[in-house]
């Protein structure tokens, strides 16, 4: 079982729909997904995607400046994180938070994950979104832990 896959999306239907497979597949079980990508590369657009396909009611918006949104509306619980703004010591005082909505039938999202410290929870997805040409996206999952795998899987699918 590889726990790697990348894909594509030219346009936003098709990210649309890798979202909806992704969201489908995280909401079984919950899952923790760190996302990497450069300034406006669509981690927010992404996890927008993601929330709609599980019903969120709540306008869902980056948590730049709040560090932190909850959503509750939808068929588990997400938490949306974003490290950007935070310096070391400023990371430092979330942590335990990163830790608690690692646990459980919940899927959560850190945004900005290189600036964790190295304290994103084992079992994990890693998700790297990059530019590609004509304003596609390239998005890339891994899995880390066994717990993620066959979401990875079923992407594949």
């Amino acid at each position: 079982m590889e726990n790697s896959f990348e894909t594509t999306c030219k346009t936003l239907e098709q990210t649309s729909e890798l979202a909806e497979k992704f969201a489908k597949l995280a909401a079984k079980k919950g899952a923790f997904t760190s996302l990497y990508g450069e300034i406006g590369a669509g981690k927010t657009a992404f996890v927008k995607l993601v929330a709609d396909a599980l019903g969120v009611k709540e306008r869902v918006t980056s948590p730049s400046f709040v560090i932190l949104n909850e959503y509750h509306s939808a068929e588990i619980p997400i938490y949306h994180f974003d490290l950007y703004r935070l310096e070391n010591e400023g990371v430092k005082t979330i942590l335990d938070e990163l830790r608690e909505y690692s646990e459980g039938k919940v899927l959560t999202f850190v945004e900005w994950a290189e600036f964790s410290q190295d304290e994103i929870p084992f079992n994990h997805i890693q998700v790297n979104v990059t530019y590609e040409e004509d304003d596609a996206r390239k998005y890339s999952f891994r899995a880390l832990g066994e717990n993620n795998i066959e979401i990875i899987n079923g992407l594949k699918q």
